[in-house]
């Protein structure tokens, strides 16, 4: 037997995000926090943020046409929170959370410093869908943290402990399970 619900958003869990925009270089800067994102596309790469239109954050990422995408961790739960719950009308979202603003490689955007990746992009475009405008992201580049790679090369995101959203809370990683096609991998 199963309960009916009404539609609602209930597919997850969900990374969980901050989105920095502003221009570094002329000291604007500011952080939203965002559930709703994701992958959309390979090549070109790409990612959406959905972003409420009543944000400080819309307008500015409206009008620059620029954002970055930075994954916070499990020790920077309270500080993802705060981000999301406060304005940047009212509060300089780095100086209150101590973060530090770092100049985007690809981007006039900051980047977060204490994050280990920052994923770079040019808004191609707005989709206005109700609550939310989805913001479509050229990916134009991604930075990560030198000390999360291992000797071979590989990136290795578990061990920064990653965030993710559900329901209204968040939630660390579970325990690794395998990888991709290993399904369907032929035991030797």
């Amino acid at each position: 037997m199963r309960e009916l619900w009404k539609p609602g958003t209930v597919l997850y869990p969900v990374p969980v995000v901050w989105v920095s925009c502003g221009n570094f270089e002329e000291g604007e800067k500011n952080i939203v926090t965002v559930a709703w994102t994701g992958t959309i596309n390979s090549d070109p790469a790409m990612l959406h943020i959905s972003v409420r239109p009543s944000r400080f954050s819309y307008e500015i990422i409206k009008r620059t046409g620029e954002f970055v995408v930075n994954l916070p961790t499990e020790d920077l739960a309270f500080a993802t929170d705060w981000c999301g719950v406060k304005s940047g009308r009212d509060f300089d979202k780095f100086k209150e959370m101590k973060l530090t603003p770092e100049a985007g490689k690809f981007t006039k955007c900051p980047i977060i410093a204490e994050s280990p990746v920052a994923i770079e992009c040019k808004v191609k475009n707005i989709i206005p869908l109700g609550s939310h405008d989805m913001f479509l992201g050229e990916i134009l580049g991604v930075s990560v943290k030198s000390e999360l790679m291992d000797k071979s090369g590989r990136f290795c995101y578990e061990d920064a402990k990653p965030l993710c959203y559900s329901h209204g809370e968040y939630y660390g990683l579970g325990k690794y399970l395998g990888k991709f096609g290993y399904s369907v991998k032929k035991n030797k």
